[in-house]
Formats: C-alpha cells, sequence, structure tokens
C-alpha cells in the first residue's frame, strides 16, 4: 500500500535576540537558499516571507520527515550562508527553538495570504502580541520564560540613539 498524506505546517524562527537584522536588501536572497534547502529535503515551500526580526514558512511536508531535523538543518545552513555573504556586519544567528503549526488543506489559502502580508499585518501588531497569539489559538502550552528573547520597542529605541 502507498501512503498519502497532506501535512503542512508553518514553521516560525526569530533572528537571535531579535535584532532587525534581516534586511529588505538581502532578504529575498535569503529566502531562495531557504527554499532551496527545504527543495533539497525533499520537502515543499509553499510559502516564504517575514520582518526584520523573524520569518514565516509554510512547508508541505512528507510524513517521513522529521520536522526538527529539518529546521535545524536551515538555521545552520542558512546562518552559514549569511556570514559567507556578510549580509550584516553584526553577528547573525537564529533563536533557538521555532513556533511549528499545523493546518489543513482548506488553510492554505488563507495562511499563505497571512505570510504573503507580514510587512502589513506588522505595522498593527508586534511580533510578540503575534507569536502569543498563535500559541493561545492552537492551544499550546507555554512558559513565557522558554519563549524567544523578546526585546521591548524601549530597549530598540535606546540602542538606536
Amino acid at each position: 500500500m502507498s501512503t498519502y498524506s497532506q501535512i503542512y505546517i508553518q514553521v516560525v524562527m526569530a533572528v537571535k535576540g531579535r535584532p532587525s537584522l534581516i534586511s529588505q536588501k538581502w532578504e529575498e536572497e535569503l529566502y531562495k537558499y531557504i527554499t532551496g534547502i527545504i527543495t533539497n529535503k525533499g520537502q515543499k515551500l509553499i510559502v516564504i516571507n517575514g520582518m526584520p526580526d523573524h520569518i514565516h514558512i509554510l512547508i508541505g511536508m512528507k510524513p517521513s520527515c522529521c520536522l526538527s531535523d529539518l529546521v535545524r538543518e536551515v538555521k545552520k545552513s542558512s546562518n552559514t550562508f549569511i556570514k559567507e555573504k556578510k549580509f550584516t556586519k553584526f553577528k547573525f544567528e537564529w533563536q533557538e527553538g521555532y513556533g511549528a503549526f499545523s493546518y489543513s488543506h482548506s488553510d492554505l489559502n488563507r495562511v499563505i495570504k497571512y505570510i504573503q502580508d507580514q510587512k502589513k499585518h506588522h505595522t498593527k501588531k508586534s511580533f510578540k502580541e503575534e507569536y502569543i497569539k498563535f500559541l493561545k489559538k492552537f492551544e499550546v502550552e507555554y512558559d513565557e520564560t522558554y519563549l524567544f528573547n523578546w526585546i521591548d520597542d524601549d530597549e530598540i529605541k535606546e540602542s538606536r540613539s
């Protein structure tokens, strides 16, 4: 008997410490590189987009794929890619951990649009608000101590002064 499946996972990854290091100048090249990693691992990247401090990736996955291994490879390889390309003079690293949320086929158009509209969406809502909303919507128990290291807007303003 053959295996048939439809597994759709949205992965959310943040820059370590959440500084805004992903520049619009090179984000498209980064997204293409990450697409290549996922494709080379035999999975289907449906959409990728984000902000300077985090990205969203919607993946059509085969049941034989281990999500944690895939995300580990995406983080490791894209870190190396960013460093080798010297995209930023600052130390770039992905935060430890990630969010992973599953969807049905009937949700795909809505999720794709949501990911494509990240820049518009974040004019009204912070990444922290967005992420906690995901956790609550998907009824994921969490301890705020172990969530991403958040940088408050005041800290960002101070560091730019």
